[in-house]
């Protein structure tokens, strides 16, 4: 994918599959196969291999985790309604140093205000 609109650490909703309307913090992104780890989302059971941690406590066994979900069955939810919004661009020119330069600004379709 060349470029993606979700960012770790944004609030994102479920659109589409099980956990749908659900609503979690994003924990981490993974370009290369276009997924997103939701915060309490998507969650898997995995069988661990049993063993001894260094402190002699047992470790291991079924762990519950959260799993990748496609980044299409997301989308930001807009801070100013609570509610699932598109993300578009906006470019700002900041005087930094004496000098112009153009910024780049995420913004909600639903509202137009910032994220």
């Amino acid at each position: 994918m060349a470029s993606m609109k979700i960012k770790k650490g944004d609030t994102v909703q479920v659109l589409t599959g099980k956990d749908k309307g659900q609503t979690g913090k994003v924990i981490s992104v993974n370009r290369e196969t276009g997924r997103v780890t939701v915060e309490g989302v998507n969650r898997v059971t995995r069988h661990t291999k049993a063993g001894q941690s260094s402190r002699g406590s047992r470790t291991g066994g079924l762990v519950v985790q959260e799993a990748p979900i496609h980044v299409s069955n997301v989308a930001v939810v807009d801070p100013s309604d609570n509610k699932p919004t598109r993300i578009k661009t906006r470019v700002e020119t900041v005087e930094r140093d004496g000098r112009q330069k153009a910024t780049r600004v995420r913004v909600g379709t639903r509202s137009g205000k910032d994220l």
